[in-house]
């Protein structure tokens, strides 16, 4: 008679619960390196050299340290090392971060219906340029309705009436230097 197919031992990740083949398909394969080192060696062999890689490379850091501490004393930096000044950010509550707006004009072209569109001129206020009078001047140079509207993101912006994406770039150059 056959013998009896004996049964698998399959070997578990303790960090993520999966057999150790799939840890690296896991949602923390990371995390999982040290475990895999330590049980299972044999799977993942280039974990081990990473590992190696990733001590020496402690060590250089450790050394290096040792030797800008050690040589701070006199207020010299030693050749080679740089100090990166460091970009102040403002932090809102809640952990969110206040970026500085761009200064750009962008301008959109937005079809309505089938023929007619929209000019929009975002950006401009940016610049210190009234939108009022800049949708007058708008209006006037083109011969179009134009006004000054809020955008969905609550900031003002010109809606002109037509067409006039590529000719408004020219006038605005010229009209405010500075844009």
């Amino acid at each position: 008679m056959a013998e009896k197919p004996q049964p698998v031992r399959v070997l578990y990740c303790l960090v993520c619960s999966l057999p150790a083949e799939y840890c690296e398909f896991g949602p923390d394969f990371e995390k999982c390196k040290p475990w895999l080192i330590q049980n299972a060696p044999d799977l993942y062999p280039g974990l081990i050299k990473e590992t190696n890689a990733k001590e020496a490379d402690k060590v250089a850091e450790q050394l290096q340290s040792a030797g800008i501490s050690s040589s701070s004393g006199d207020g010299a930096t030693p050749s080679g090392v740089t100090s990166a000044p460091k970009e102040e950010v403002k932090r809102l509550p809640g952990g969110k971060i206040k970026k500085k707006e761009k200064q750009e004009v962008v301008i959109e072209k937005v079809t309505r219906n089938k023929r007619k569109c929209i000019t929009t001129v975002k950006g401009l206020d940016l610049f210190g340029v009234k939108l009022s009078d800049a949708s007058k001047k708008l209006g006037k140079k083109f011969a179009t309705g134009a006004s000054v509207v809020k955008g969905p993101t609550e900031k003002e912006q010109i809606d002109v009436q037509g067409d006039i994406s590529y000719d408004i770039v020219d006038f605005i150059t010229e009209t405010w230097p500075d844009v």
